[in-house]
């Protein structure tokens, strides 16, 4: 269903909204960047179509919903533990395609990799998107080389138009909230990236000893900031945090990791399986683009571009895939 409605009107729908969903979108967060003078734009709960930056691309996505940079798991004492309360309200997000197959993503790590994780469910089954058109592509995207462009799974799309909200409308929930008038209204999906990627057939553990990994060594300085903007990282550690006041008392907590950074995968004794900056930069990459792909059938990787965009060595993670074309041939 289409309908237009007034931007006065629409949030008016989204206060009556606000009663049992928390709202998130990529909002503008003026001088909380790197330095002072420039903007931020990340996921924040708002209340306002005017609050929503539909114009820009999100420098983070909107995994943090559901996967919370640090989530307590439980509180304990010496004797005992307890979970900590879930808001009772659901989440309604705003976002594009690419982010929301991010989601098919993380679901399949978290639900459907031979266990469900009971934290990651509880969050996930209260959640609703709601889909943000790309009329066209942002610098650095290839979602139409992952087929990560357009999309079904989403309640409704919303298309702000000078004073007036177009609308297409899926979920009969949503129906009785937004009233308006009625017209044919189409998602805006891009078509084409000026950035294009193909993963080229036949890739596996050939390539692992291959000297292009290499020149990742000194290029990547491990910051790990590509896998904390990434849609679909879901690497984490843990951390036990006890009370100053009662050291027998604490809590458990689990936070966003990177593989990238050095000491993720050290072990008792000092040992690490992956201690160079290329050896880390080659698992990435095969995970995205070979290991997920072979366990779940489709890449890892939604195109979103992020990982280019925040790099402060300019390395391209679409470019080093492209690369593999040509090592897949070299070392057949």
């Amino acid at each position: 269903m289409g309908i237009k409605m007034s931007v006065t009107a629409f949030d008016e729908a989204l206060k009556k909204l606000e009663e049992k969903y928390k709202i998130y979108a990529p909002a503008t967060l003026t001088g909380m960047n790197t330095f002072s003078d420039t903007e931020l734009i990340r996921y924040e709960e708002v209340k306002s179509i005017t609050e929503i930056e539909f114009n820009k691309k999100a420098q983070y996505s909107a995994k943090e919903v559901v996967m919370p940079i640090t989530q307590t798991l439980f509180y304990f004492t010496e004797d005992q533990y307890i979970e900590p309360k879930v808001d009772e309200k659901k989440v309604l997000v705003f976002l594009r395609s690419c982010d929301i197959h991010s989601f098919n993503r993380l679901d399949e790590i978290y639900l459907k990799n031979k266990f469900s994780d009971k934290y990651y469910k509880v969050l996930r089954d209260k959640v609703k998107f709601v889909l943000i058109g790309c009329e066209h592509s942002f610098e650095n995207c290839f979602c139409v080389s992952m087929e990560c462009n357009t999309t079904e799974d989403y309640s409704f799309y919303v298309k702000p138009v000078g004073e007036k909200v177009l609308l297409n409308i899926k979920d009969e929930e949503f129906k009785e909230i937004f009233l308006g008038e009625t017209l044919e209204v189409k998602p805006d999906f891009v078509s084409e990236n000026n950035v294009k990627v193909s993963v080229p057939e036949g890739l596996g553990v050939k390539v692992f000893n291959h000297p292009m990994w290499r020149e990742y060594d000194s290029r990547c300085i491990a910051c790990g900031r590509c896998n904390f903007v990434c849609p679909t990282c879901t690497c984490y550690t843990m951390q036990d945090i006890f009370y100053k006041d009662n050291k027998k008392n604490g809590e458990r907590r689990r936070v966003w990791a990177s593989c990238h950074v050095e000491g993720y995968t050290e072990m008792a004794g000092g040992h690490g399986f992956r201690k160079l900056n290329g050896e880390r930069m080659r698992f990435k990459t095969m995970h995205k683009v070979y290991d997920f792909k072979k366990r779940f059938g489709y890449h890892m990787c939604t195109g979103c571009g992020r990982c280019d965009d925040v790099c402060p060595q300019y390395i391209s993670f679409s470019n080093c895939i492209n690369k593999l074309n040509d090592v897949v041939k070299e070392v057949e």
